[in-house]
């Protein structure tokens, strides 16, 4: 018999807990948390460009985990206000902060106090004030409905447990005419979940995978038009990672 839920996301918060101790005592952090020995050219700091890493504490590329850079596809602007779902080190808040600029607040959610932690440290380092990090799940948001321009994240939807609730939750606060703009791993469409299964675990964000015909199911369901799920490169055998684009409608 499987995992059960409360029991996988247990494992992810320790999993993601112990990297953030990781980076904190000696950096030694890789792909999806993994030791550095492990790193993946496909995850982490290699994913965003060296202008961005040169602007940002080291301690916040270090803590890098994700399969992408959704601020390079967020379209950001200034004033607006960004949610990022799992926020980790604080990577995305960080360069998401500097886009919309003084008039403007990102938001990083995450449900592991030793990141948050590291996050608010990353923050002061960069001399960031528009940031805000909240402890909490992302299938329960800790914000008032209809209050986000935009919400991003980085590889962290795949280890929801109940990504309906996280798809139904990020449509209720984005305002109307809201956009997501998320990168994740994303499952070929004849794998099932077992041999998504076989190719990697839960929580080193393979096993957890939706396919592209389920993510675009999960969004449609919550209410998200105008979506578009595109592969960027290769993570495993038939899994991808992918930038996923939507819109919550600006009326109805």
């Amino acid at each position: 018999m499987g995992e059960q839920p409360a029991e996988l996301r247990e494992k992810v918060r320790q999993h993601y807990a112990a990297a953030a101790v990781r980076v904190s005592e000696n950096g030694d952090v890789g792909c999806c948390g993994t030791p550095r020995a492990e790193v993946d050219p496909n995850f982490g700091a290699a994913r965003y460009s060296a202008d961005d890493q040169a602007a940002l504490p080291a301690e916040a590329v270090t803590a890098s985990l994700g399969c992408g850079n959704p601020t390079a596809v967020a379209e950001l602007g200034a004033g607006e206000r960004v949610l990022d779902l799992g926020s980790g080190g604080g990577i995305d808040v960080l360069l998401s902060a500097r886009r919309v600029g003084p008039t403007g607040r990102v938001y990083g959610l995450d449900m592991t106090e030793e990141m948050l932690a590291l996050a608010v440290a990353n923050a002061a380092r960069a001399g960031v004030a528009n940031v805000e990090f909240l402890k909490g799940a992302i299938e329960a948001i800790p914000l008032p409905s209809n209050t986000i321009d935009v919400v991003i994240s980085n590889c962290v939807i795949n280890l929801s447990v109940d990504k309906p609730a996280v798809f139904a939750e990020t449509f209720r606060v984005l305002r109307p005419g809201g956009r997501i703009r998320v990168t994740d791993v994303v499952s070929d469409d004849d794998l099932t979940p077992a041999q998504r299964a076989a190719r990697g675990d839960y929580v080193g964000c393979i096993a957890g995978a939706l396919s592209f015909s389920e993510y675009r199911q999960g969004l449609e369901t919550a209410g998200f038009a105008d979506i578009e799920i595109t592969a960027t490169h290769p993570v495993a055998d038939g899994l991808h990672s992918a930038i996923v684009r939507a819109t919550k409608p600006a009326t109805g």
